[in-house]
């Protein structure tokens, strides 16, 4: 009896340790959990692009209260796969078309923003225009706003100057000097076009041509272009073949009036009469307007650099003077017109 009383004396005492030992281990238990939870909300954080220490620690509870999140999160790691998978097809089809890795690394980072499609779709029109890798690249790092043209825009583009002739090889020299020719407006470049044509009489071939060796002209103002022409064909005397071979439009009006007068002047250079000829020979354009300036003095025109400053600050002062001359007549003009209107 007295060994039956201690075993149940000694099993009362147990109890508290047992509940004890129970509530610990309950209390264990759930910080495991919520241990696992915190670790499940960074390793999601990481994997949609953020950093392992930046997510807050949310309950498990509030997450299953929030399946909205859980669809946004969704979406958005979705999405962001979807845009790596098209930006590596994008990359495999750049290859395949001749670019190397420096050059799709170029591209892909000039307008970061820029679909991946957007940017195939633009690669593409140049491509079949006849351009290779290297000027692409080059014209889109001299004007990166060509990926934001809208590719009915840019196949359009693509269709007129194919009629004008520039395509392949021609089209490479006036994206080099002329990126812009993509993105200016058509009306435009169909006045240029119009002055060539029409006001100084080239060719359709010779258009081409010009277009191709100059196109700088294509920023020229329309009525300073078709002056430049009067000028090499009344005041110097050279013809249109002349004009297109010796790349003649691209020179500044300032620049070819300064060297063609002062040989004039010098007695070195003559207009030629209507039979094209002169009393003493007239050098060649490409010995006044293609050389350095050093070079036209010491071989062209037989002069000193002072004479030569000299005679532009001269010449200036003449175009100034023959500017306000003729102000003086159109507003005199304006007036005996008024006063021939009045009763």
């Amino acid at each position: 009896m007295a060994a039956l009383g201690w075993q149940v004396s000694a099993w009362h005492r147990l109890i508290p340790l047992t509940w004890s030992l129970i509530a610990r281990q309950t209390a264990q238990l759930g910080e495991q959990k919520r241990t696992t939870a915190l670790l499940l909300r960074k390793l999601t954080t990481v994997s949609s692009g953020g950093g392992l220490g930046e997510s807050p620690f949310v309950e498990p509870q509030k997450c299953a209260q929030e399946p909205e999140h859980r669809t946004g999160l969704t979406q958005c790691l979705l999405e962001k796969q979807r845009t790596a998978v098209e930006r590596g097809k994008i990359v495999i089809s750049l290859l395949d078309m001749g670019f190397s890795d420096v050059h799709v690394n170029e591209l892909l980072s000039i307008q970061p923003g820029t679909h991946p499609q957007q940017l195939l779709d633009i690669i593409s029109e140049l491509i079949l225009l006849g351009l290779n890798p290297e000027p692409v690249c080059v014209a889109f790092k001299r004007s990166p706003q060509l990926l934001k043209l809208p590719i009915v825009q840019m196949k359009k583009r693509s269709s007129y100057l194919r009629k004008l002739g520039l395509g392949g090889g021609k089209l490479k020299r006036v994206l080099y000097c002329c990126p812009e020719i993509f993105t200016m407006r058509q009306r435009d470049i169909e006045i240029i076009v119009g002055v060539l044509k029409e006001k100084c009489l080239f060719t359709v071939k010779q258009v081409t041509e010009i277009l191709h060796r100059c196109p700088c002209v294509l920023r020229e103002d329309p009525g300073e272009l078709e002056y430049k022409f009067q000028y090499a064909y009344f005041r110097m005397g050279i013809n249109h073949v002349d004009v297109v071979k010796t790349d003649f439009l691209q020179y500044s009006m300032t620049k070819t009036k300064e060297r063609h007068v002062f040989l004039e002047r010098l007695g070195r250079y003559q207009t030629p009469d209507k039979k094209g000829q002169t009393l003493v020979p007239n050098p060649l354009l490409k010995d006044i307007l293609r050389v350095s300036e050093a070079e036209f003095l010491a071989k062209t025109a037989c002069s000193s650099a002072e004479e030569f400053e000299v005679f532009k600050k001269l010449l200036a002062r003449e175009e100034e003077e023959s500017e306000g001359r003729m102000a003086d007549d159109e507003s005199l003009e304006e007036e005996e017109e008024g006063e021939e209107r009045e009763p």
